[in-house]
Formats: C-alpha cells, sequence, structure tokens
C-alpha cells in the first residue's frame, strides 16, 4: 500500500495533561514536505449516539445542561464509551440509563468523527427501534429532560437552529434513509 503524501509522521509525543475523560497530547510531527512541525491534541475513549424510534415513529431527545457553553441542548442520547466495552452494550447501557427505554432492534450506521482539528474522539451511530420503556437509571449528577419530536420536527428543529450538537445532527441526517424507509 503507497504511503498518502499528505501524511504526517510522529518524531516525538508527550502527554501535557491527564485528565478523568480527556488526554492532551503534544507531538513533534515530520511534515509532507519533509520540514518539522508541531501538533496538540486531545485523546478521547470515544461515545456512541443512538437515534431511538418510538413504536408511534416519533425519537427520542434529550435537553441536558452543557457547562462549557453554559446552556441546556437538545441532544440525541448519548454517552462515553467505557475502557474496553463493546459499542454496542455502550449504546444499550446509555438509552436505558439516560432514557428508561430498552430497544428489541439495533442497528449500526456508521462512525462520525466531531473534532478531527484537534481530537481523536470518534463516535459511533446506532437506530434502535422497537422501544419499550422500562425505567431510567440516570448516573450520579446526571439531569436531563427527555422527550420526543417527529422526525419533520426533528428536522425543522436543526434546521431553525434549535439543535446545534453536531453528533445529534450527523446521527440525525445519517439514520434518515432509514427511519423513512420503515415508514414507507
Amino acid at each position: 500500500m503507497s504511503q498518502d503524501p499528505l501524511e504526517e509522521r510522529e518524531l516525538a509525543s508527550e502527554q501535557v495533561f491527564d485528565g478523568k475523560l480527556l488526554k492532551v497530547w503534544r507531538d513533534r510531527v515530520r511534515l509532507p514536505d519533509g520540514s518539522e512541525g508541531g501538533r496538540e491534541y486531545v485523546r478521547h475513549p470515544g461515545a456512541v449516539v443512538v437515534v431511538a424510534v418510538l413504536p408511534d415513529g416519533r425519537l427520542l431527545f434529550e435537553r441536558q445542561f452543557r457547562y462549557p457553553l453554559r446552556r441546556a441542548f437538545v441532544e440525541l442520547p448519548a454517552g462515553k464509551i467505557d475502557p474496553g466495552e463493546d459499542i454496542l452494550y455502550c449504546a444499550r447501557r446509555e438509552l436505558r440509563e439516560e432514557t428508561g427505554y430498552q430497544a428489541a432492534d439495533w442497528q449500526y450506521v456508521g462512525v462520525m468523527h466531531p473534532c478531527i482539528g484537534y481530537s481523536d474522539e470518534r463516535i459511533e451511530i446506532f437506530l434502535a427501534t422497537g422501544l419499550a420503556h422500562v425505567g431510567h437509571c440516570r448516573d450520579e449528577g446526571e439531569f436531563l429532560e427527555v422527550f420526543s419530536l417527529s422526525l419533520d420536527e426533528a428536522e425543522h428543529a436543526v434546521h431553525r437552529g434549535e439543535i446545534t450538537d453536531g453528533k445529534s445532527i450527523s446521527a440525525l441526517y445519517r439514520c434518515l434513509p432509514l427511519i423513512r424507509a420503515m415508514s414507507g
């Protein structure tokens, strides 16, 4: 396999911050033209996002306060992958913990990379159907409101700027053809 002409090669790497969730690294790299450059980036354990379709076709959303931006956001259910955790297990866990729903049917849709300029984070996208409410079991310190929107309401909320969360927009649009195929 030939080398990508845009590839940057790591020369040295040092961790400059070791947090509970995020790890920050500073690397020296060899650039495509042979010169050296510096790169700072965040290592993230990865996450899942779930597009959960209720029996009536409505989609589950949640409203949650996000401290870095100091306000609440409308999002799809999502959460961090624990070390060594299977991504489907994580998706099932997060849907149940946050919304109180379990799904009978799961479909892996793909992956998105939300912050490619400064993080290695990946978010695995799942479509969940056959939902049944069994009661939530939220993590300590996790506060959110769960509600549903029709597909049209969700699309309009994106276009009106009411849903600005990147993972939710990406997951919604990746799942649109699948959701439309289910109802048509």
